[in-house]
């Protein structure tokens, strides 16, 4: 039987690291996961697809499955990333998820439909949010102003801080929570990587409602899937 749902990680597959949140909300769906960088190991990945500056460009970081993580260019990982879409697509897949809330360019597909989160998570927030002020957690400081147009799109401003969840330093988390507690009324987690454990941390350091990504657009997926 062919899974109706392909989910794809722009790392390395199985993240078993967020598989217990979308187990939860799909539970009922049947899923395969795949990663874009599955194939290669961590010294090809820092040779070809590293950033050749972390300050320019468009950074994306995300988990190898070996617990480790790397920093890529966008630029650089897109073909990989399409080049899963289309394997997927060979296999019958009909919806595939991007576990990623970066902003791709372009990607393509012929039959299945591709669920890009940076293109439904911030409308959504954004009726949820009013006239409130919104915090957004990105994993590294790079990330901070190399969102292109995603929030400003959706109508919103936020203000960011930022802690990795690939190192998972509950120093960082409260420092990050800490920053935003005074100057915002809703968080998000802008990353896929982020985890329950996680978002509890940054709801007990700032007593803000607290939204993880990953679930969020789990929540959306099973209502139509």
């Amino acid at each position: 039987m062919v899974a109706v749902l392909g989910i794809l990680t722009i790392g390395q597959s199985p993240r078993t690291d967020v598989q217990p949140i979308l187990e939860e909300i799909l539970s009922e769906q049947m899923f395969i996961q795949k990663g874009a960088l599955d194939e290669f190991t961590k010294d090809f990945i820092e040779e070809h697809l590293a950033p050749s500056d972390p300050s320019c460009g468009y950074v994306l970081t995300s988990r190898l499955k070996d617990g480790n993580y790397v920093s890529m260019d966008r630029r650089k990982l897109q073909p990989f990333v399409q080049n899963k879409i289309d394997e997927f697509e060979r296999e019958g897949v009909q919806y595939i998820l991007l576990l990623c809330t970066g902003i791709f360019k372009k990607l393509k597909t012929n039959t299945a439909q591709i669920i890009e989160p940076d293109h439904i998570i911030p409308p959504i927030v954004k009726l949820m949010l009013g006239n409130k002020r919104l915090g957004v957690i990105v994993p590294l400081k790079e990330q901070i102003n190399n969102f292109d147009d995603k929030f400003t799109c959706a109508g919103l401003e936020p203000i960011f801080s930022f802690a990795s969840p690939y190192v998972k330093n509950r120093e960082a988390f409260h420092k990050a929570g800490l920053e935003l507690k005074e100057k915002t009324d809703l968080i998000l987690m802008d990353c896929m990587g982020y985890t329950e454990e996680m978002r509890q941390w940054i709801v007990e350091d700032t007593n803000k409602p607290t939204i993880l990504s990953n679930a969020l657009i789990a929540k959306v997926i099973s209502v139509f899937i």
